[in-house]
């Protein structure tokens, strides 16, 4: 899966011969996942239809403040365009816009976007090659590099003056290989492998019925999710559940039992850098399994239980340099409780969650956690989604390792 799956890519295109390869570039971006928008200075309209970038990106272009068909004259807000994108690219980006992006001259709906945008932005020059070396585009390029901005480089060929040259824009596939190669050297859990728990376990009783829990699974296939989408190897351990992952780059071991899950951290735990237990494991199951369905002939049953492997324990006793994390949901002395689990089990942080707490706990869309580090320092959260925990709890990984 490409790591522009499910970027949001502003493209601006300024008006050279070469905003032909735009409907390209747009079409690569979309298959390979990512949500496009267009904007086009009024001169790229010679060379590429607005018609043509709408239907493959699936979105309107933008190429005016305002669109002038309109009897309302409806805004075209600059700075929500600037602020919707996760990165910014203008191809081609010509002499003109060169200059106009340097010194702040925004007469243009392009340029007013670039000067507000917040995320990165690359820029693909395109033009001949004598103009591609003149001192005043070399100063352009200079610039807005020194402004933080990315270039991608010109490519060698020939060109629309019929010279051979530098200055071609880099071909769309070129493009598309040097932003993914740029953001994944970006990704700040590159190169670490994370194991991660979700879901509930299922224990037998017989070989229809199971003692279980409320458990979705939602947590822990948002934490696989963001941590692949931050870089990270991933191999999520799920119970049960109907979530699937969405980034593909994650590898699911799906299985049943306490046991089994207790098997599978411990079949992968050595080679990890980072485990988060965030599955609902069972703390007991039956001692016995019925080898036929129990039937239903006496008014009082009773199951005699024993305990499960404490999965999470278990790993703290065995970790090296994991950094380990858990989570504990409680109804009762819930700070206390989680901080004895820290100790009890050797954990670098606890999430707590407390049933208290109304949006927390199972099957729901949010969650409102408390973190609690290996000194007890305590720093509670407001309620969030799912998603947005998730973000959280991997930034705290981050920051392990920037410190390390």
């Amino acid at each position: 899966m490409s790591v522009l799956n499910g970027k949001k890519i502003l493209l601006g295109v300024s008006g050279g011969i070469a905003a032909y390869k735009t409907a390209s570039l747009v079409r690569l971006f979309i298959k390979a996942g990512a949500h496009v928008q267009v904007i086009m200075t009024p001169a790229s309209k010679d060379f590429v239809t607005p018609l043509t970038l709408s239907t493959l990106s699936k979105n309107p272009v933008h190429s005016s403040f305002f669109n002038q068909d309109d009897e309302d004259a409806v805004w075209n807000n600059h700075v929500d365009l600037a602020l919707w994108a996760d990165l910014m690219l203008i191809a081609p980006a010509t002499s003109n816009t060169l200059s106009k992006m340097t010194t702040g001259n925004s007469d243009n709906l392009l340029v007013a976007t670039y000067l507000s945008a917040k995320c990165p932005v690359y820029f693909a020059p395109a033009m001949d090659l004598d103009m591609y070396k003149h001192p005043s585009v070399l100063s352009s390029f200079t610039a807005l590099k020194s402004f933080g901005n990315i270039m991608i480089p010109a490519e060698s060929g020939e060109l629309a003056s019929g010279l051979s040259g530098e200055g071609r824009m880099a071909e769309p596939e070129n493009i598309i290989a040097f932003l993914e190669a740029d953001l994944e050297s970006k990704l700040p859990l590159k190169g670490k492998k994370i194991l991660i728990t979700a879901g509930p376990t299922y224990e037998a009783i017989d070989p229809v019925r199971f003692i279980g829990n409320h458990s979705s699974g939602k947590m822990g296939f948002d934490l696989a999710n963001e941590a692949a989408n931050l870089g990270a190897q991933v191999i999520l351990i799920a119970g049960p559940t109907h979530y699937k992952a969405k980034n593909g780059l994650v590898e699911v071991i799906n299985v049943v039992s306490a046991q089994d899950m207790y098997d599978a951290c411990h079949e992968y735990f050595n080679d990890v850098d980072v485990a988060i237990a965030a599955a609902a494991v069972a703390d007991y199951r039956p001692k016995v399994v019925a080898l036929q369905k129990i039937k239903k002939a006496a008014d009082e049953f009773s199951i005699e239980l024993e305990k499960t492997k404490d999965i999470l324990a278990s790993l703290g006793a065995i970790k090296k340099n994991q950094f380990l994390i858990g989570f504990a949901l409680e109804t009762e002395n819930e700070i206390e409780n989680a901080k004895l689990k820290i100790q009890k089990k050797n954990l670098d942080l606890i999430v707590l969650n407390s049933l208290q707490d109304e949006g927390a706990g199972f099957k729901k869309e949010t969650n409102k956690v408390t973190f609690i580090d290996q000194d007890f320092k305590i720093e509670p959260m407001e309620l969030k989604s799912k998603e947005s925990v998730a973000v959280d709890i991997l930034n705290k990984v981050v920051l392990h390792f920037a410190k390390s």
